[in-house]
């Protein structure tokens, strides 16, 4: 089921290399000697070998030799014979360079076919339990742009460490407490007694019980320009700074309205940001889950903040920290000694009022996943302000008796959507922002995937709308898609003219053929080093390499007129660099089209 050429190839490296030391210090050539260890590499320049081997370099002072005279014994005592290496040289200041024998890509070629779905597939993490927890966005309105790129990122990564071998599983941490579900409460109550008032009856009326029309005159009455600055304090839609002005807000407000009439607003202030709460934060709810399942993304465990708090799981931490002298008083609220344990500076756990802090929860929350769930591994990925929090929680869990390595964290950086070459205007307070949902609405699915994947979570993303949704070979997720479709239009036609490959002997000679080889060749590879380093933005810089490749073979390697034997190479070629995409773009659930 596992197939890794590159990994195979230079464990024989390493092995012909011990056998010619042992044959050189058998023969008096080299002194017995314990030697350091030694790296096998792939050549940025295949004129340079398929592989390169630093042995004589990193030897040649424990010999007490010259690095360059040691690769040449090592070179004249090396033997290639029945290894998939026909030759050997040195090169540079005593580099060992091996070059593949053409049996090497015939047999990589045919594991990939026998494999199909499974090629690619690693056992570097067999047996170990990871939670991957992304976008975690709070339930108190739509997901942003920063949520679109967590997701995607989040989701592959998963994706990612299954086809690596681990047990990964998906999860959403909803907020639905604490002092964002407060403000969202505030927000709805205010909109809601502005509906009840006569100036909401009077724009009800105007509009018609439209809920757009209603929401866009709310809003408009409630901003005094582009900036979307707060009207004057006593206007009849006035917001203050600490709410949310989405008109969300406003759609919530008055479908509860309906609902319910004027009724609420003669009931107590806590009755009925209650009741409004229990109305719209499930809603919200729902709504997250839907746009996420547009998206593609299907969680294992959908987690509510509330439940550490019913369950008493808040208090425990406390206590437990507590318990272990990590705590002290100041100003009647509860701190923990962070700078004991390595951390920056001491900060609050619970305040002078005996509500707790919101890292509390967190720290219950991160319990419960690496003690009492009791996975390996705690991978979140998170946002950019989150620099500051990543390290309060690794005390945390310090502090708790919780190794801090278990928990690792990916950083996603700022995106910024980009149109006819400039960045669009986004205002978080005003509800105009281009959400997922209305992203998705502009940019397809299989798109804003790859592209939110075409940067490592630690860079900046500039997403270009207009690239994203151009057909042609400048978009990077159409050529690789076009890449896939090529090979099975191919093949369909050679088909239909009774041309099949059928697992006949294979041969690859051209400097075309066994680049194409080389590049599938890596694949496993690949998967151990993006899954090591939580980065599927590798995937999608492979594949569009392997694109890259597979067109420039296409275009210098004749197939349909080739010589049989030869024509048939080429199809299985062909074949499995379609397997090989089609895997990728399978793990980044991007479909892979037949036709285009």
């Amino acid at each position: 089921m596992y197939y890794n050429a590159v990994n195979e190839a230079k464990n024989e490296i390493k092995e012909i290399i011990m056998k010619a030391l042992g044959k050189l210090t058998a023969d008096g050539e080299i002194p017995a000697e314990a030697l350091p260890a030694f790296s096998v590499t792939i050549p940025a320049d295949s004129a340079h070998g398929d592989f390169s081997a630093n042995v004589a370099l990193v030897s040649a002072k424990a010999l007490k030799t010259n690095p360059r005279a040691l690769g040449e014994k090592l070179c004249n005592a090396v033997d290639l014979t029945g290894t998939m290496f026909e030759k050997v040289e040195i090169a540079g200041p005593g580099f060992l360079n091996f070059f593949l024998g053409g049996q090497y890509f015939s047999s990589v070629v045919g594991k990939v076919l026998d494999l199909r779905g499974d090629y690619g597939k690693t056992e570097l993490g067999a047996g170990k339990r990871v939670l991957v927890e992304f976008v975690s966005a709070n339930p108190t309105g739509p997901m942003h742009i920063g949520n679109a790129r967590g997701g995607a990122i989040g989701d592959c990564l998963a994706s990612l460490l299954q086809t690596a071998g681990y047990t990964a599983d998906r999860e959403f941490y909803i907020n639905d407490a604490g002092n964002q579900v407060a403000k969202f409460g505030k927000s709805l109550d205010l909109r809601y007694l502005q509906l009840c008032s006569n100036d909401g009856q009077q724009v009800i009326a105007e509009c018609r019980n439209n809920l757009e029309m209603l929401c866009d005159a709310v809003y408009e009455k409630t901003v005094t320009d582009e900036e979307d600055k707060p009207a004057d304090k006593n206007a009849p839609f006035y917001m203050p700074e600490d709410v949310y002005l989405g008109r969300d807000i406003i759609e919530h407000a008055k479908n509860f309205y309906d609902i319910n009439g004027s009724v609420y607003a003669e009931k107590s202030e806590d009755d009925r940001r209650k009741a409004l709460v229990e109305y719209a934060l499930p809603l919200n709810e729902k709504r997250l889950e839907t746009d996420l399942l547009k998206y593609r993304i299907k969680y294992d465990n959908w987690f509510k903040e509330s439940s550490l708090h019913e369950s008493g799981a808040v208090n425990e931490v406390i206590e437990h920290l507590k318990a272990g002298g990590h705590t002290y008083e100041k100003d009647g609220a509860l701190w923990l000694n962070a700078e004991a344990l390595g951390g920056e500076q001491d900060f609050v756990l619970v305040r002078s009022n005996g509500f707790p802090t919101y890292i509390v929860p967190d720290i219950a929350y991160h319990y419960n996943k690496l003690v009492t769930r009791n996975y390996d591994k705690a991978i979140d990925v998170l946002g950019a302000d989150h620099h500051g929090y990543v390290k309060r929680m690794r005390v945390c869990l310090k502090a708790m008796g919780i190794d801090e390595k278990r928990l690792d964290v990916v950083i996603c950086q700022m995106v910024m959507l980009v149109r006819d070459g400039k960045p669009t205007k986004l205002s978080k307070r005003s509800g105009k922002a281009i959400t997922l949902a209305t992203l998705l609405d502009e940019v397809p699915i299989d798109n804003a995937r790859f592209f939110f994947n075409l940067r490592d979570a630690d860079t900046h993303l500039d997403f270009d709308l207009d690239l994203a949704v151009e057909e042609s070979a400048k978009n990077p997720v159409f050529y690789v898609q076009y890449a896939h479709a090529r090979i099975c239009r191919l093949l369909g036609k050679m088909a239909d003219d009774g041309v099949k490959y059928s697992g006949e002997a294979v041969k690859y000679e051209e400097e075309e053929e066994r680049a194409l080889i080389r590049k599938i060749a890596e694949y496993p590879e690949l998967i151990n080093e993006a899954a090591s380093e939580y980065s599927p933005f590798k995937l999608t810089k492979y594949v569009y390499e392997l694109a890259q490749i597979f067109h420039k073979f296409y275009d210098s390697c004749d197939i349909k007129t080739a010589e049989n034997s030869v024509k048939l190479s080429r199809l299985a070629l062909c074949e499995a660099v379609r397997i090989v995409i089609k895997n990728i773009l399978s793990l980044l659930k991007i479909d892979a089209p037949e036709k285009m």
